[in-house]
């Protein structure tokens, strides 16, 4: 089966996830710059989250520059991929609109541990198709930076409960 479709596809989605995004900061109703500041989680909540979708739509059209083929396996899990990502918008959302609050935090945490497992499920299948000879086996043989975010993940999630920003600042480490 030819890649094409898959990467054309998941381009597509990324791209309304992007925008369902930024449909999502309400322009205030006053012309100050002061009605503005009640904006800023809004705002570093989408940057956080737009740096998120441009990490993984890198990687994705990376991971599938070196393919040569997908299967049935694959399809599914690259929407299995696309499904955890369409909630980023969602997570986003809510920890904008609630100011970085425990739970919101927490569950955008479990967004992106989620779409670390589904990213690494499809690096998986790829490689079960492919073969451990392949460039993308090659490529993450040894992806340490993939099981550290994962944990940072894991481990932000429950911080969330302790201090916000810990989880944050995890976050935004793993995205830098």
């Amino acid at each position: 089966m030819n890649k094409t479709r898959i990467e054309a596809f998941s381009d597509g989605v990324l791209a309304i996830i992007i925008t369902i995004m930024v449909l999502e900061i309400k322009a205030p109703e006053q012309d100050s710059f002061e009605s503005l500041t009640h904006l800023i989680p809004v705002f570093l909540s989408y940057v956080l989250s737009f740096i998120y979708v441009g990490i993984y739509w890198n990687n994705h059209h990376h991971m599938f520059q070196v393919v040569k083929k997908v299967n049935g396996s694959i399809l599914c899990g690259n929407l299995f991929l696309l499904f955890w990502l369409s909630l980023i918008p969602f997570a986003t959302s809510w920890i904008g609109e609630h100011h970085f609050a425990a739970v919101p935090m927490s569950i955008y945490g479990f967004v992106l541990l989620m779409c670390a497992i589904a990213y690494n499920l499809l690096q998986n299948k790829i490689i079960k198709l492919e073969g451990k000879d392949s460039v993308l086996h090659r490529a993450v043989e040894k992806d340490l930076k993939g099981k550290i975010s994962a944990l940072a993940y894991l481990l932000a999630i429950p911080l969330a409960f302790v201090s916000p920003w810990i989880s944050g600042l995890l976050y935004i480490a793993v995205a830098m």
